[in-house]
């Protein structure tokens, strides 16, 4: 019985995080995309979603939750009271055709439009 409340529960917990996401605003589509840089794997869809992965020796932090708000460049991911803000010290930007963006101190590359989650240090296909 209490396996049978935990599932529902962890259902409509996903069900939740799936009706809070909105689109990117438009003025934001260029964030779109998976990145990768050093220990961290972003990946920022259309329609708000994120899933990032930091993993530096064996403290790791992830989260998959969809985008509250923007704040100038800065975006603030979480669901309820639970949130974070990732300060975007250089938004998406082309530099010799490869696109960029520095997040949390760490400058990331896009390495593709959009796609599935992948951890940090596997490869993308």
């Amino acid at each position: 019985m209490h396996t049978i409340r935990t599932i529902v529960l962890a259902g409509l917990f996903a069900t939740l995080l799936v009706a809070c996401a909105k689109p990117l605003p438009a003025d934001k589509s260029n964030y779109a995309g998976e990145w990768k840089g050093g220990p961290i794997s972003l990946l920022i869809t259309p329609e708000g979603r994120v899933v990032y992965a930091r993993k530096e020796g064996n403290m790791s932090k992830s989260i998959d939750a969809p985008v509250k708000e923007f704040k100038g460049d800065n975006f603030v991911v979480g669901v309820g009271f639970v949130s974070t803000e990732f300060a975007v010290a250089a938004p998406p930007h082309e530099e010799g055709g490869v696109w960029k963006m520095t997040v949390d101190g760490i400058e990331l590359t896009r390495v593709s439009g959009i796609s599935t989650p992948v951890e940090p240090g596997s490869t993308s296909t």
